[in-house]
């Protein structure tokens, strides 16, 4: 008993500069907003370890400072 496995060239289709790609998800300055809090209400809860606290931490720097620059400018 043998099976024949089938290949299917699956390129994905020519788009444009500003086309996404298929499946891709928005995500908007509400959406990191929305993780910011996140981040803060799970520090407050404890869900982070000692030793991931340093990456936590300037990750939640940097995204507090991108949310600062994008209100500034408008």
């Amino acid at each position: 008993m043998t099976e024949q496995v089938q290949e299917t060239s699956q390129e994905p289709a020519k788009q444009g500069p500003q086309a996404k790609p298929e499946g891709a998800a928005d995500l908007n300055i509400s959406d990191l907003a929305a993780l910011k809090s996140i981040l803060e209400i799970a520090s407050q809860r404890g869900a982070f370890k000692a030793n991931e606290l340093e990456a936590v931490g300037k990750t939640y720097n940097k995204l507090s400072s991108f949310l600062e620059s994008v209100i500034k400018k408008d």
